[in-house]
């Protein structure tokens, strides 16, 4: 059964993600899981209202906006029908958390952020990997110039996904709804982390195509050459084309230190000067041998909950004014902006400069 007390949330959309979001939900303080809307019903909308013990309405969005207690909701469905749910709910004075990417153009992502100012509602992105203890001593030691100057900074994120798992669902794979591929689909919470860390970034230069799918419209393996504004410079590679799919690698290495991350754990901390709490740092976020997985790298579900909790907890502060969203509107739509440059860059075979004006024209990956 849903908890009680704090602020009441929805799940908007019941797929996979919805499950995340509710077990999110309910094990966290200051809110507890009251509605889900699903648009068609069906048998994930039975599962979730049975597993949940939470009204799912169907069909109706109006009803699911006034139900009784409902503060805040999370956005779940198909990456690019995340506005018009977004606008009816922040015009309905709620408050909404939408999860990765905020959308699929860079004019649809505006027009969220520009409903929810309006509407004086709180506005959040989902990017649980920014919530991590290692990732976030990185960041720390970064702002401290423990770095030196930032030299070579990576992303690489060499994951799989079979032919099934992009025939499961008529959206996925597809420019409207999906947005894009692996890096705009899965990659994008690596991506969204290098240029938190690393960024701001001011040109790329890319290849991408799909080498190995079938019935797709968007990449399954791209890379790009990064720019940054810092002087440093850097890659990106994403795929769902390598098998059996590994673990994700983020590299920040600068002239005085280097520190890499892999599967969210330290494989190197290393600085010119050492800190007194490098040890314990090293120590509490070194790899652990008896823990086994390669999180999402070949299985979408194999992805802890937790981040998400962290999210939707600094989200209830950030609704009450003691916090700020650990990732605003305008911070969600960064990594998108840097996945269309991309994009941009390997349909025209072009570098390409950010800020980007506008969603690039869409056509057809194929193989390089």
């Amino acid at each position: 059964m849903a908890s009680s007390g704090g602020i009441g949330f929805g799940v908007v959309g019941l797929g996979m993600i919805a499950e995340f979001h509710a077990n999110a939900i309910q094990a966290m303080d200051g809110g507890h899981l009251v509605c889900g809307f699903s648009r068609k019903g069906g048998p994930n909308a039975e599962k979730f209202a049975k597993q949940f013990g939470a009204k799912v309405y169907t069909d109706d969005y109006d009803a699911f906006l006034k139900h009784p207690g409902l503060g805040a909701v999370t956005i779940a469905t198909p990456s690019g029908a995340h506005l018009e749910p977004v606008a009816a709910a922040a015009a309905a004075k709620k408050h909404v958390i939408v999860e990765k990417p905020l959308e699929v153009t860079l004019e649809r992502c505006d027009g969220i952020i520009k409903a929810c100012k309006k509407n004086k509602v709180t506005l959040g992105g989902i990017f649980p990997s920014r919530t991590g203890g290692a990732v976030n001593e990185i960041k720390l030691a970064i702002a401290g110039g423990r770095f030196g100057q930032l030299t070579v900074c990576n992303a690489i994120i060499p994951w799989h996904r079979t032919q099934e798992y992009y025939d499961s669902g008529a959206w996925r794979g597809t420019w409207q709804l999906d947005g894009g591929g692996a890096l705009m689909n899965q990659s994008i919470h690596t991506i969204d982390l290098l240029q938190w860390l690393a960024g701001p970034i001011k040109e790329v230069s890319a290849y991408a195509g799909n080498l190995i799918h079938k019935r797709i419209e968007v990449e399954d393996a791209a890379v790009a050459a990064l720019k940054y504004k810092s002087g440093a410079i850097g890659v990106i590679v994403g795929s769902t084309a390598m098998w059996p799919g590994n673990v994700v690698e983020l590299h920040i290495c600068g002239s005085e230190g280097s520190a890499w991350l892999r599967g969210g754990n330290l494989v190197q901390w290393q600085f010119t000067k050492g800190q007194p709490g490098d040890d314990r740092i090293r120590a509490e976020y070194a790899p652990k041998p008896d823990v086994a997985g390669k999180g999402g790298a070949a299985d979408p579900r194999a992805i802890s909950f937790v981040g998400h909790q962290k999210q939707f907890e600094n989200f209830v502060h950030a609704i009450s004014g003691a916090e700020k969203p650990l990732v605003e509107g305008a911070e969600a739509r960064k990594s998108i902006e840097l996945i269309l440059s991309i994009y941009a860059s390997a349909l025209t075979g072009k570098a390409v400069k950010l800020p980007l004006k506008h969603t690039p024209k869409r056509v057809k990956f194929k193989k390089i």
